[in-house]
């Protein structure tokens, strides 16, 4: 690779770079980047390492030195019935020439209308692309909208039916702790009196403790 290519990602930065620039701070302070301007007609710009140009994607038939049958504003479906129409009426005009004088200079005339209005046809058709794109567009991320939904909903069931399980799961532990008089909690404990034994024995008080007990009972 030489020294002048770069590398570019084929994919935007994670949201974390956009909103780290984006900050209430930064916006208060007015240090927030400014979203770069529409490129004008005939621009060329890089997005992802790949050229674009801003030149109209369908381009007009006088551009393309192509003579314009149908008028600037008009009902589509009303003028590809018409345009329809008359190519059927000019291919059959050019079967009768074929048929009658197939030598006839008027046989080239109606080859290049048939000519003239397929593209106009065509022209015509293609003025639906981009609403066609964003009809597409639209019913993709409807759809895509729908399953996230679906998936959130199903997502939220599950998690109810989770803290059910969970909350049954402690009312079924055993009670812990007692309430006292005064309202408050207390931990029960149970000592084993064989352990409370030997755990006396090792104290060294308990030898005083017990000659006291016996000289008291004694004297009793």
């Amino acid at each position: 690779m030489s020294a002048a290519e770069t590398q570019v990602s084929s994919l935007p930065m994670p949201p974390e770079r956009y909103i780290s620039n984006y900050t209430d701070e930064n916006i208060r302070r007015n240090r927030a980047p400014r979203p770069p301007p529409p490129p004008s007609q005939h621009e060329v710009y890089s997005m992802f390492g790949i050229q674009y140009n801003n030149d109209e994607m369908i381009r007009s038939l006088e551009s393309q030195n192509i003579k314009r049958l149908i008028p600037i504003h008009f009902d589509r479906r009303k003028e590809l019935k018409k345009l329809n129409h008359s190519l059927l009426v000019n291919f059959l005009d050019l079967i009768d020439f074929l048929i009658l004088n197939p030598d006839s200079p008027r046989r080239t005339e109606k080859i290049d209308d048939i000519s003239l209005l397929f593209v106009n046809m065509h022209h015509l058709l293609n003025e639906f692309r981009p609403h066609q794109a964003r009809e597409t567009l639209r019913v993709m991320m409807e759809m895509q909208k729908r399953q996230r939904v679906e998936t959130a909903t199903r997502f939220q069931k599950h998690l109810e039916r989770v803290r059910d399980i969970v909350n049954s799961a402690f009312a079924a532990l055993p009670t812990l702790y007692d309430e006292d008089e005064h309202g408050g909690a207390k931990i029960k404990m149970e000592v084993d009196p064989l352990e409370s034994n030997a755990a006396a024995k090792n104290d060294p008080s308990y030898q005083h403790d017990r000659m006291m007990c016996k000289l008291v009972d004694s004297i009793d």
